[in-house]
């Protein structure tokens, strides 16, 4: 199988760590995409230009990292970094939303920074700026709750992987006033798959 990528996209950071948690290293060849250019050969792959995105061994491709997530924890029949199910299946669901609300407003923030200076916009930069701080403030209460303490999963991978944009975006600064969360993060992102798949430095 081929996986595509870019190696600052924190949705295919959160696919990357599944490759290595599982295993699955040399059934996945990890390549990186030339996206966000015109006429890149990457569009004949896949037309939308979005990573991650996984052509399976029969040539069919999937895009969206929670779908090629579930499809690679699955591959050896035994899933164990899913999204559980019964009768936490709506917390389950609740926080992993939550923390994809924040990964998505990050990476918003930093696609303004991938901007010449001049096309930048404030406003939108200040938005996600005050929505970050808003949801980092509820992830300071949430994060001691089992789903968030117990084994790895996605919604924990999720989290980590938009507090990880700290190495890429100067302002998001979100440590202050967040001990717990700060403590979490450092236990995860300690974890050999994070160590390995942290994003390229500062965009800026």
């Amino acid at each position: 199988m081929k996986l595509y990528v870019t190696p600052g996209s924190p949705y295919a950071r959160m696919v990357r760590i599944v490759v290595l948690e599982k295993g699955l290293e040399k059934r996945v060849e990890i390549l990186t995409a030339q996206t966000r250019v015109a006429n890149s050969r990457y569009y004949r792959i896949n037309p939308s230009g979005r990573v991650p995105y996984l052509v399976r061994e029969g040539g069919v491709g999937l895009e969206e990292s929670a779908l090629i997530w579930d499809y690679l924890d699955g591959l050896d029949g035994k899933p164990t970094l899913g999204m559980l199910s019964g009768a936490q299946a709506w917390e389950v669901r609740r926080l992993e939303a939550l923390a994809r609300s924040l990964l998505d407003g990050v990476a918003v923030w930093g696609r303004e920074l991938v901007r010449p200076e001049n096309e930048r916009s404030p406003k939108v930069i200040l938005h996600e700026t005050h929505r970050s701080e808003r949801l980092t403030d509820i992830w300071e209460t949430e994060i001691d709750g089992p789903l968030m303490q117990g084994t790895l999963n996605r919604m924990q991978v999720t989290l980590a992987c938009a507090l990880g944009l700290e190495a890429r975006i100067p302002g998001f600064r979100w440590r202050a006033g967040h001990p717990r969360l700060s403590a979490w993060f450092e236990r995860i992102a300690a974890r050999p798959s994070f160590a390995a798949t942290a994003p390229p430095r500062t965009i800026q």
